[in-house]
């Protein structure tokens, strides 16, 4: 857990290498497949390959339908990429080879906010982690493990 209800982070551990992994984070339209929260609906973006400095376009739905554009803003190759909105938010995943596989680590920042009541109001300070939970599942499944 965090410290903070603007900053908060899980892990899960992915049977795949961190490669895999990232080329499925890095492609928009694999973000309604993995999105825990129920809110990302489609992309409308046609690159499939983001990279530091791309703009990307999501259909949202929370309560009703909206857009949403994001900006790449941290890309390392297999190991990091993160993107923010408009009002700044940052979702961020990490890469670590470990083992078998991959541990991925999601980190929800708001931080930096100016109007951080109003996702309290809204209720995400207290949804986010879960619904992070669930996106890390749903990714987790994108890659079953094999038994030979």
């Amino acid at each position: 857990m965090n410290p903070s209800p603007y900053l908060q982070t899980r892990r899960r551990f992915v049977a795949a290498s961190p490669s895999e992994i990232f080329e499925l984070l890095r492609d928009p339209a694999m973000h309604p497949v993995i999105d825990g929260s129920g809110t990302v609906r489609a992309s409308n973006t046609q690159e499939s390959k983001l990279t530091l400095g791309s703009e990307f376009g999501m259909q949202m739905r929370l309560g009703v339908p909206y857009r949403i554009s994001n900006t790449v803003v941290e890309f390392e190759q297999d190991r990091q990429i993160a993107w923010r909105h408009f009002s700044g938010h940052r979702w961020r995943y990490e890469l670590e080879a470990v083992g078998s596989g991959t541990m991925v680590s999601e980190t929800w920042d708001a931080s930096r906010l100016r109007h951080k009541w109003l996702l309290r109001l809204m209720g995400f300070t207290r949804s986010t982690g879960p619904n992070m939970e669930r996106t890390l599942e749903r990714l987790a499944a994108q890659f079953p493990e094999t038994t030979e």
